[in-house]
């Protein structure tokens, strides 16, 4: 068995890597017409949780790896209103609005956590 390293063992990596994966098939769905703005907007939005958390994982400091949780956690909330925005042009059904606002919120519960852990470790370390 391969051992997962670096972002990969980060079960908020995870979920937001499966959450953006499930946007971006959904939103092919999509009226073509929107393909340069809301299924652009929330494809993007979408990825942007994932990849801030790569990115921040790569960091030097943790007070930069906080910044790059900020932007995620501001990303989530962007597509949570993208999603809204979606549901309500009838683009996506209530059963997938739903099963993506569960993943979502579970992400955000999760984001929040990560962010205090890796927070406290940052104010230890000032100690």
């Amino acid at each position: 068995m391969i051992e997962r390293k670096g972002y990969k063992k980060l079960k908020i990596w995870e979920k937001a890597h499966v959450f953006a994966i499930e946007i971006y098939k959904l939103s092919s769905k999509f009226p073509k017409e929107e393909l340069y703005a809301l299924t652009s907007q929330i494809k993007r939005a979408a990825f942007s949780i994932p990849l801030n958390i790569v990115e921040g994982h790569a960091s030097n400091s943790k007070k930069e790896f906080l910044s790059f949780l900020n932007i995620a956690n501001r990303s989530l909330v962007e597509t949570d209103y993208l999603l809204e925005v979606v549901r309500e042009l009838n683009f996506i059904s209530g059963t997938e609005y739903q099963r993506l606002e569960d993943l979502r919120v579970e992400i955000g519960l999760m984001l929040n956590a990560f962010t205090k852990s890796v927070r406290h470790k940052n104010s230890e370390h000032k100690l």
